[in-house]
This record gives structure tokens, sequence and C-alpha cells, in this order.
């Protein structure tokens, strides 16, 4: 089973518990809707990549451990496009969750797939109580404050912030709990991935930055140039095209490098170099000549 059939799978599972006949109709349509259909699924991807590069013998545990960063992450959108923060109207091509569903509704998904990250990684590793309380800290930190996407959200209400603590904890953090989460669900130490993530998590931001300046809505999905709209870090407006482009790739060389010795370091190597030519933004190189 390739990794996105195992990613979308599990999910699935995941989601019938919240669609019993027991759970409010409009907030179990509204998750699902939050929840599917995906964007590109990299942070669960990501995670199964290093479980497999670290031997992955407990597959399941894997594949909560993912669906567990996916619903994270998940929730963090519904949040982020919210009328208090970025009032966006669409989200993955089609209408934000508060646009469908109303205000009131969105929060609830949004802190009913935080519970659920959760939920999925305790109903699943029980089979392995050693594995389970260090995921529940990997994502514990990744979701919170002061390391995690909580604390990048807060940061947008601050003054004067730097654009690397900003990308640190609103991107970063959860790109760390995957590669850390792969190792650790698959039974090795998982200290050591933490800086593979951080780099690979801070390149997608840096893509995202410039996508944000200079993509068409219409090819993304969701509206563009909102940095500027709310006065936010970004990296192109730091650095400027040419200077953020150099960023990405030199984060991207960084993050192959930084790849633990492991029995598939190699294929995961393959793996990270051909999920990162999608970072590169359509339209950055003509911006930057």
């Amino acid at each position: 089973m390739d990794a996105t059939t195992r990613i979308e799978a599990a999910l699935e599972m995941a989601l019938e518990r919240v669609e019993s006949q027991n759970s409010p109709p409009k907030l179990a349509a509204a998750i699902r809707y939050a929840v599917f259909p995906g964007g590109a699924r990299i942070r669960p991807r990501l995670c199964l990549a290093v479980a497999r590069a670290c031997g992955d013998d407990q597959p399941q545990i894997t594949e909560a451990a993912a669906s567990a960063i996916e619903f994270m992450h998940c929730a963090s959108l519904v949040h982020d496009d919210l009328p208090c923060f970025d009032n966006a109207d669409r989200r993955r091509g089609k209408a934000t969750v508060h646009k469908a569903f109303g205000e009131p509704l969105a929060v609830l998904v949004g802190d009913g797939l935080i519970v659920l990250a959760f939920e999925t990684l305790a109903r699943t590793t029980l089979i392995a109580p050693a594995r389970f309380a260090g995921l529940v800290s990997i994502l514990a930190r990744a979701s919170g404050t002061p390391y995690g996407i909580v604390a990048g959200q807060a940061w947008e209400c601050e003054s004067n912030i730097s654009v690397s603590d900003y990308h640190r904890a609103k991107t970063g953090s959860l790109f760390a709990a995957a590669t850390m989460a792969g190792a650790q669900a698959a039974g090795v130490q998982p200290d050591a991935w933490r800086l593979l993530g951080e780099r690979i998590g801070e390149a997608f931001q840096v893509a995202d930055d410039i996508q944000d300046m200079i993509a068409d809505p219409a090819l993304t999905g969701k509206p563009c140039r909102q940095d500027v709209i709310h006065d936010r870090p970004n990296a192109l407006r730091e650095l400027g095209v040419e200077g953020a482009v150099d960023r990405l790739k030199t984060l991207l060389v960084g993050a192959v490098e930084s790849i633990p010795n492991c029995p598939g370091s190699s294929d995961l190597r393959g793996v990270i170099l051909a999920e990162s030519k999608r970072f590169f933004p359509k339209g950055a190189g003509r911006h930057a000549a």
C-alpha cells in the first residue's frame, strides 16, 4: 500500500468514530469537510517516510501518528481561516469551514480535530505503551506554546517578531513533529530527527511566503497576499524574491544533509528530494530574474 492510500485509509477510519449516531450531524459533516479532500498531506507523508527508513515495525502506530499530525494541521487551517485571524473565504479550492458551516461550528471543528488527534494516538498505541508517551509529548510540544502552532498563531498578535521565530513555531513545529513521530513510532530515539523536520518546515514556509506574494489564487485554491494585508512576517518581503529562493534552496540542501544514519537513509533522501520539487512556486524563477 502506498503512502497516500495508507494515510487516507487511516484518516477515514479515525473519522468513523466522529460520525457515530451520537454525534451532532452538522459537526460531524463539518469535520469531514475540513479533512477531505486534503491537500498534499506533506506532513503525514513525511512521518511515514521516516518510519519506513527506521524499519516501521509497527505500521498501525505509524499510521496513527501520521493521522494525528494531519488532524492537528487541519485544525490549524480551520482556526487560521477564521474572521478573527485571516478571514479567508477559500481553502483547498473550496469555501472555508466557517463560510460553509458558520463561525461557531468552525471553532468547534478546530477544537474537535485537536482532541481527535490525541484520541487517535491513544486508541492505537495501546499495543506499545512505551511509544505512546513519546508520541503524545511530541504532538503536544508541536501544538501548544511556547514552541508549537498555538504560539505561532499568537506571534501574529505581537508587534515585534522575527521571521525565523514565527516560522519555527507556526510551520516548523509540525514538520519537526512529523519526522520525530515517524522515528518514535518505529521505536527509534526521536531527538536526532528534529533538525530534519525543522529545516523542511522552514523551507516549506519560505516557499509558501513566495507563493503568497506572487501566485494566482485560482491556481492555489486560497487567497494570496494575506501577509501584506495582515502585515505579517514574510520571507519574500524581507529577503526579496532572489534571496528567498536562495534561502529555500539552502534549507532543502541542509535538510537532506541532516538525515540521521538509519537503514533507509538513502531511500529517504530520494523521497525528500522528490517532494521538495513541489516546494518551488511556479513563476519564482521568473520574478527573481
